[in-house]
């Protein structure tokens, strides 16, 4: 059956009050589609959205009216003061939820895809994540057909006879400015390269740290990445070639600047949906599996910290947990990144255990190496004296003595 043309102005008469409605996010949001949610204000009714939306990526709230709801899996700033009110968080991993949209039954989904192929399918482009998985499933699939938009290899997409409705319009992928080079990532980076050896599967999350890592490795050869998200300097691995031969990239997110949307059509890249990239298994089948992801601190227990700033929470926690899990069932290598102090040097973030506030991201059991600026602290097989050794010397050297004497008093109890 062919697709209906929509009407923005009518969004609402094809989500009826009361619906539960999947909103593509990270880069799949369409703008058009939540400016058209907004627009309809009362006419919602008590409409709920859900989806997994990224701090500094999807701005939009969809709280159109009082009645409507919002389930997120991540804190924006704009969803921040909702949160317990008209919000509710769900702190969850990639793969609970992914159970958690599975188990739910959703109405409808609000969709960017491209135009079609020759076959009639409709790529997700950038965003392959939940919405390629659960479209099926989903009765009523409203659809952004963007120009604009990258076409990814990999998933075969939607086809354009299985959307309900949709609307075409450019959005531009104009993407964010990469972040370039910044001198503790790079120093963060130099400790971490020496572990990564040609032919290594490499993971890695957001921001100034994991970018810095993959530029330092642009002298290796015949890495991989499977990764739920990749960001710019994916690409430089490419084009130093440094990236194995053929299909190389599985990722279910792009997010970056112009230049990865342009080479994100290539080849080389494998876009799925997170029951790939975040499958235990396939991840465990991967030699020479190696996770790299941020936090915001560490404790000397070996316990990291990523969700909460000194202003509330500003994430979730995301697929970490997944990739360390998987990687010590396959015998890969998990490493944790951070700056060793915050506040121009005033606040060490290796902190004493108990200092630290919010939820453990990552649990002891679940690190085998934390890298600062100053080095990197192999923390297997140690005792907590020694843990806590190993840390310290990877602390802000300002910082040390007090470690040391907070150590001691917190040793005594065990």
């Amino acid at each position: 059956m062919a697709p209906v043309r929509l009407d923005l102005a009518e969004i609402a008469t094809w989500l009826p009050p009361g619906s539960r409605i999947l909103v593509a996010g990270a880069t799949g949001e369409s703008l058009v589609l939540a400016d058209a949610v907004m627009a309809a204000g009362g006419n919602l009714g008590a409409a709920t959205f859900t989806g997994a939306f990224i701090p500094g990526v999807n701005r939009h709230t969809y709280l159109a009216n009082p009645d409507c709801r919002v389930e997120t899996f991540f804190v924006t700033p704009e969803l921040k003061d909702e949160v317990g009110k008209r919000v509710t968080f769900l702190p969850l991993c990639y793969n609970d939820i992914l159970d958690r949209l599975r188990s739910k039954s959703i109405d409808a989904m609000l969709i960017m895809v491209t135009p079609p192929d020759e076959h009639g399918n409709c790529s997700f482009g950038p965003a392959v994540d939940f919405a390629a998985e659960l479209w099926p499933g989903i009765p009523v699939r409203i659809a952004h057909i963007n120009p604009a938009m990258p076409r990814t290899p990999g998933h075969a997409g939607i086809p354009l006879d299985q959307i309900t409705a949709f609307v075409e319009a450019d959005q531009p992928f104009d993407g964010l400015a990469d972040i370039g080079d910044d001198p503790i990532a790079n120093a963060i980076a130099a400790h971490i390269a020496p572990y990564i050896v040609d032919g290594a599967t490499l993971q890695m999350g957001v921001g100034k740290v994991p970018g810095a890592v993959l530029r330092a490795l642009t002298g290796r050869r015949n890495l991989r990445v499977h990764s739920g998200l990749i960001v710019d300097a994916v690409v430089d691995l490419e084009e130093a070639g440094a990236l194995a031969p053929g299909v190389s990239v599985t990722a279910g997110v792009a997010i970056g600047s112009e230049r990865l949307y342009r080479a994100i059509a290539g080849p080389a890249y494998n876009f799925q949906p997170v029951s790939v990239t975040h499958d235990a298994a396939t991840i465990a089948a991967i030699p020479n599996f190696v996770a790299i992801n941020s936090a915001l601190e560490v404790d000397l227990l070996g316990q990291a910290y990523s969700e909460l700033g000194p202003k509330g929470l500003m994430s979730g926690p995301g697929g970490a947990s997944d990739y360390a899990r998987a990687a010590k069932i396959g015998g890969g290598l998990r490493i944790v990144a951070l700056a060793a102090t915050a506040a121009k040097g005033a606040i060490s973030r290796v902190a004493l255990p108990g200092t630290p506030v919010g939820p453990v991201a990552l649990g002891r059991m679940d690190i085998d190496i934390i890298v600062t600026e100053y080095g990197a602290a192999d923390i297997r097989a140690l005792t907590y004296d020694a843990r806590a050794e190993a840390l310290i010397a990877i602390a802000a050297p300002d910082h040390r003595a007090a470690l040391r004497d907070g150590w001691r008093a917190y040793a005594s109890q065990l």
